[in-house]
């Protein structure tokens, strides 16, 4: 039995599948006859050229649409695709040892680690790392392709057992394809609560942990695994009856599942007849459609950066407008919240340049970044307001921490509403902005915050890692970072009463939104709009009947009286099972 940590509730009794980084060390392949190394050489060669050209098309579009120094990074990187002693490097591995190019790749990006690590620049080497897994990582994707083999997120038949992903990591490329995958669980050896994994586990409501180390190696494809989303737990090689008892925690958890699906269509209301917004956090088409098919009343939360993510190179601002577009229609009518670019901290695009930081969470990320690249900015911004022609679009801006900030933003629109009226093209001109509050210099400050915005969106995940100054992705301190703590209710009454005070519509958009616990507590203290992951809409929807305005707002008074993080779970965990046992199964009761 291994203890990680729990970032998405229920249960799954499944078979092993790993999906390793194209660049994971692997065992060597060999090439059956001294007649097939040619031919690996020349596929090698084609995959540098491939590569090369892919490098060439992205500098010049960088140099276009950001700046000449972003866009020298990869000009660097192409001059290490085009290094001779590279290509000597493989062709000698090649030849002498008769391996692939793609295992001969992987040993001489080994020899550049080892060589690195000698450095005494600690953060020299982490930059030349970074390079590094790009560089290969770009020549051994081209040569994968050449190779035709499946692709790698193309899951296998192990039976009528679910599969179960472990991985390292989950990549933002991976959790894009394997968001469409028949998948029963995921598990990771790092990442926390707000890890791609983690995402993309919420977002398909199936189980998943996180933070064990040595799971890769101690797990092979068709291994019997099972994950307790709920408590943090998976056992490997389980005996029958454990297996047994476990599959029957299963069934009751999908039962549960979809049979509350079945409360789509139906109105969000406590028993008492208050109405409110469940809304969902989604980062794609896909994720849109599965928010209408469970009953979500809109999105208050959609991710841009995954595009960004993963995307081969800066996309523009058309590829924005008619991905932004595509999602809006999707959600046929519903409104639409679109949160700007929100990388830096663990989400990183190579094109906005490699910087070291000892604190990356508190450092230069996020609508930071607005300032130093307000082109990259203002097309995102153009194609959001040219979307909102299409549907009930606002746009949300995170990370905001001063007034200075919020006013340049604002600015920002402005410039880009003047700049699209004066070259005639189209767009919303009731898209409403926001501000994300996560730092905690927003919330307190958030009076002078509310003059100067059109809503307010709490940021959940952010806000609760900086009030408790812990790292939510690590394992050491994460358990600081408990939204259930009196301090982080007491940061929340203050901002959801500044917003009633001055009539601000208000929205949490964090996971807390969707844990049953925390839900009747923010219930209680007065929130009406929620946005989760979109499989868990139903369930908080069948909260919300099991419990009338009074006895939320009575749960929420006790709680603030409560001292601990402790005492607020272990009452609040007495109410659940109270209002109602069965979604006791959708809580991280970890």
């Amino acid at each position: 039995m291994l203890k990680g940590v729990a970032v998405s509730p229920g249960v799954v009794v499944g078979r092993v599948y790993k999906v390793e980084s194209i660049l994971h060390a692997t065992e060597p392949v060999t090439l059956a006859a001294p007649e097939l190394v040619a031919p690996e050489l020349e596929r090698f060669d084609l995959a540098l050229t491939r590569a090369g050209l892919e490098l060439e098309s992205m500098i010049q579009k960088v140099e276009s649409q950001i700046g000449r120094e972003e866009a020298d990074i990869f000009r660097s990187h192409l001059g290490m695709v085009r290094d001779p002693s590279l290509r000597q490097k493989v062709y000698s591995l090649v030849q002498s040892q008769r391996v692939t190019a793609m295992t001969a790749l992987q040993q001489v990006m080994m020899q550049y680690i080892s060589r690195f690590e000698h450095f005494e620049q600690q953060d020299y080497f982490r930059e030349r790392m970074a390079d590094l897994r790009d560089v290969f990582g770009r020549i051994a994707a081209d040569l994968q392709g050449l190779e035709q083999q499946k692709d790698p997120d193309e899951l296998p038949d192990y039976g009528p057992d679910p599969i179960v992903i472990v991985a390292h990591e989950i990549l933002p490329s991976q959790s894009m394809s394997l968001g469409d995958q028949p998948l029963g669980g995921i598990v990771t050896e790092i990442g926390g609560g707000t890890s791609h994994a983690s995402i993309l586990s919420r977002s398909r409501g199936i189980p998943a942990v996180t933070g064990l180390p040595t799971v890769s190696t101690d797990v092979a494809n068709g291994d019997l695994i099972i994950v307790d989303g709920n408590e943090g737990i998976v056992l490997l090689h389980p005996d029958p009856e454990t297996a047994a008892a476990y599959r029957k925690k299963q069934r009751e958890f999908f039962d549960i599942k979809h049979r509350l699906v079945e409360n789509r269509d139906l109105p969000a209301v406590s028993s008492d007849g208050t109405p409110v917004e469940l809304l969902a956090n989604i980062n794609s088409v896909s994720d849109a459609e599965t928010a209408n098919h469970t009953g979500a009343a809109g999105v208050g939360l959609l991710r841009t950066e995954y595009l960004f993510l993963t995307h081969p190179d800066v996309p523009d601002e058309e590829e924005q407008y008619r991905y932004y577009r595509e999602i809006v229609l999707a959600m046929k009518g519903k409104p639409i919240t679109i949160r700007t670019l929100d990388v830096g901290g663990d989400k990183s695009v190579p094109y906005l340049g490699r910087r070291v930081e000892a604190n990356p969470f508190m450092g230069w990320r996020s609508i930071r970044l607005a300032f130093e690249h307000p082109r990259l900015y203002e097309t995102q911004i153009r194609a959001i307001l040219r979307a909102g022609v299409h549907g009930r679009v606002a746009m949300l801006f995170p990370m905001v921490t001063t007034l200075e900030e919020l006013r340049f933003l604002n600015r920002m629109v402005d410039h880009c509403k003047t700049a699209l009226t004066n070259e005639g093209l189209e767009f919303g001109r009731e898209v409403r902005t926001g501000v994300m509050i996560e730092v905690p210099a927003a919330a307190i400050c958030i009076d002078s915050i509310l003059r100067e915005t059109q809503f307010i969106s709490i940021g959940s995940n952010d806000l609760i890692q900086y009030l408790t100054a812990a790292d939510r992705d690590n394992s050491k301190v994460s358990h600081l970072c408990e939204p259930l703590s009196p301090a982080v209710i007491r940061v929340l009454m203050m901002i959801l009463d500044a917003c009633k005070r001055s009539g601000m519509p208000v929205t949490l958009c964090g996971e807390m939104a969707a844990q049953p616990r925390s839900f009747l507590v923010l219930f209680g203290l007065g929130l009406r709009k929620f946005s989760m992951s979109p499989a868990f809409v139903p369930a908080i929807k069948s909260l919300l009947a099991h419990v009338s305005t009074a006895e939320a707002e009575r749960f929420a008074h006790h709680v603030l009286q409560l001292k601990t993080s402790e005492e607020i779970r272990h009452y609040l965990s007495d109410r659940l099972h109270e209002v109602s046992a069965d979604l006791e199964k959708f809580d991280i009761m970890a």
